[in-house]
């Protein structure tokens, strides 16, 4: 899996050329894929700088790093600033590495981190996950059958994998001509009827050039249109910390009240890392139907054909969002429990089937 893994990621996702430098951030577990992507970034003419274990992902950065959770280094900032791609490899031995890690604290590095993410935005960039023993314990799957789930996703069990991506992206691009004249989207399912604006805004098609597994369109809701309530109803794991059951209510676009059956502690500080925390910054339709049951991984979960998702935080500038936020926490509604989707009132999405497409 791993020639075709790392093939994939150079050749299609971030399309390296020859005289390129590309930073690969990933941990050790992740080995078997970066010695495969050593010699693909080669073979496209382009060079490999590899961050292995970056301190920045790690249980002693975040409880002994003190005044580097406000700023990033120069070094590791002059090194973004100088390549010309980015590829993060989410890689923990155990995804639950930072769960006694205070909220606090990740609240205070995602703040003093953001002028990197920006850095990393301005170029071409991609996250990707290697199947580790812990993912796959989280997923409660196997080792070999969390990779061969992996596999799936990443549409690597196709023939021509990048075939299948293109395909997915026609779909995608059908879907965003239907959306492209919506003005609203209501969200409808158990103890959820959410309205939101796109009117004016973006759709944009996530076909693997940033994401991969990827399998998304997306865009930034007008920030004063979000009304209703909100419970999401699969649980996410994010920074070591599980949060599930999820409850919001949004007034003029603004989170009014919030809760969860697990991880409040963590919602709540989230939710007042800044003022924009407290409004979305994205909502996204999930069409990857390649993943058929959720894992607690976001970067999977999020994709599920017959999902939504929506991000507290910061949106996408190329949507037209102007929230800004240190934060982009994505949310995840799986409406194959008995949820819809209505775009100007016409049903959408029903059960997680498409309508009339």
């Amino acid at each position: 899996m791993e020639s075709r893994f790392a093939w994939l990621l150079a050749r299609y996702c971030l399309d390296l050329q020859p005289g390129q430098t590309v930073l690969i951030e990933a941990e050790p577990a992740a080995l078997p894929l970066l010695e495969a992507l050593h010699e693909v970034v080669l073979q496209c003419g382009a060079y490999p700088i590899v961050q292995l274990f970056p301190a920045a992902v790690s249980r002693p950065f975040f409880m002994l790093g003190e005044a580097w959770l406000d700023r990033p280094p120069k070094p590791q900032m002059q090194l973004m600033e100088q390549v010309d791609a980015s590829l993060r490899i989410e890689s923990a031995q155990n995804p639950l590495e930072l769960s006694e890690v205070p909220p606090a604290r990740i609240a205070q590095f995602e703040a003093g981190w953001r002028p990197y993410k920006r850095m990393r935005a301005r170029k071409r960039w991609c996250l990707t996950l290697y199947p580790t023993a812990g993912y796959a314990q989280q997923a409660g799957m196997s080792t070999t059958g969390f990779r061969a789930f992996v596999e799936r996703a990443l549409y690597l069990d196709r023939p021509d994998p990048i075939a299948a991506w293109h395909e997915l992206s026609a779909f995608q691009a059908a879907l965003i001509e239907r959306l492209h004249k919506v003005k609203e989207i209501r969200i409808q399912a158990d103890e959820t009827d959410l309205r939101l604006s796109v009117e004016g805004r973006t759709w944009i098609n996530s076909d693997g050039k940033r994401n991969m597994p990827s399998g998304e369109v997306f865009t930034s809701p007008l920030e004063a249109s979000v009304e209703g309530p909100v419970r999401f109803n699969l649980p996410v794991v994010v920074a070591g910390q599980r949060v599930e059951g999820v409850r919001l209510v949004f007034r003029a676009g603004r989170v009014v009240e919030a809760s969860a059956q697990t991880g409040e502690e963590y919602l709540l500080k989230m939710l007042e890392a800044d003022p924009g925390a407290r409004c979305l910054g994205e909502v996204g339709i999930g069409t990857n139907f390649g993943i058929t049951h959720p894992t607690g991984l976001i970067l999977y979960d999020e994709k599920i054909g017959g999902t939504v998702h929506l991000a507290l935080g910061q949106s996408y500038p190329e949507t037209g969002g102007t929230n800004t936020s240190s934060i982009h926490w994505d949310l995840i509604l799986d409406l194959r429990r008995g949820g819809r989707l209505l775009a100007d009132g016409e049903v959408l999405q029903e059960d997680g089937r498409f309508v009339g497409l």
